[in-house]
């Protein structure tokens, strides 16, 4: 504890900070920020602005979103707004906007994921041949690596096919950030496979079309259960050997309630960091939370700016 009472956190490794270069060197993206009508999400959005990630486009009640600038001190007089009253005429404006193809990516602003989320499904040209889910990258302080976590925002109960594109769309954002053989836990209670539960029948179907190639580019292991997939020591003492056992890059958890547990664990009895992004559909989105800290946010940013670029490219890609 400092002099003044508060909590350090030990020396570490910023990996965020380290993302936030990787999106840089990628190059700036146009991204519409949607609603940003308190001063978190606008802050966030001129924060990873400043540091060059993005061209922000703010959606939203023109009088409300400058009243909050001039509120924080802050010069918003070069950037475009597009006037939209409500949430959801701003959520809608903003599809319109990727539909139209004037935006590389969306973040949230201070308006409830359903609205936006709902506008985003309702329009066809949104959606891809994946389905939709939401993929945390937690920097957690005594992790060796950048922790992903899926699906802990959008996909309530998964069945298997929604588990598979789950996975993908992990596996799409860990190669955006230059890791071009992720190792990929399927998690559950337990390592074996029971026939009296799901996630472990499911986890084992997902490893065998890896093996038959339906899913490319990961390392792919399950079930495991949460310390055989992060702990060296713990896969060593159950004697499971494979590539991904206690080194996961990316853990893939059987529901929502359970990974939404895991991620809020983490970030506050762990002392993480979390960003998030939804992928699979027609662009990025920055899925910010209204207790998201300035970093978490620009680090939310990054990741799309880097889905997209990713996105771009394999466009072009002959």
């Amino acid at each position: 504890m400092s002099e003044d009472g508060t909590t350090s956190k030990p020396d570490r490794i910023d990996r965020f900070a380290r993302l936030e270069e990787i999106a840089l060197e990628a190059g700036r993206i146009t991204m519409g920020v949607v609603h940003p009508t308190d001063a978190p999400s606008l802050k966030g959005a001129l924060a990873a602005k400043e540091f060059g990630l993005i061209d922000p486009v703010l959606i939203g009640p023109e009088d409300t979103i400058r009243d909050i600038a001039r509120d924080e001190g802050t010069d918003i007089d070069s950037l475009v707004i597009e006037p939209a009253e409500t949430e959801a005429d701003a959520a809608e404006k903003a599809v319109e906007m990727v539909t139209a193809g004037k935006l590389d990516a969306l973040m949230k602003g201070a308006l409830h994921t359903d609205t936006l989320m709902r506008a985003v499904l309702k329009e066809r040209a949104m959606h891809t041949d994946r389905r939709v889910s939401h993929v945390f990258a937690m920097d957690v302080p005594n992790y060796e690596r950048l922790l992903f976590i899926s699906d802990a925002a959008i996909n309530v109960r998964p069945d298997l096919g929604q588990l598979r594109d789950i996975t993908c769309n992990a596996i799409d954002l860990a190669h955006a950030l230059g890791i071009e053989r992720p190792r990929v836990a399927l998690l559950s209670c337990v390592e074996n496979v029971s026939e009296e539960i799901q996630s472990t029948i499911y986890a084992a179907a997902i490893c065998k079309m890896a093996d038959r190639g339906s899913i490319t580019g990961a390392e792919i292991d399950g079930p495991l259960a949460m310390d055989n997939a992060v702990s060296p020591e713990a896969a060593r003492i159950k004697n499971i050997t494979s590539p991904v056992a206690g080194q996961a890059d990316v853990l893939i958890v059987p529901d929502l309630i359970s990974g939404n547990i895991l991620a809020k664990d983490l970030d506050y009895l762990a002392g993480a960091e979390a960003a998030g992004v939804v992928m699979g559909a027609a662009v990025p989105i920055a899925l910010t939370s209204r207790a998201d800290t300035e970093s978490e946010r620009r680090a939310s940013a990054a990741l799309a700016c880097l889905a997209a670029v990713a996105k771009r490219r394999k466009r072009k890609t002959p």
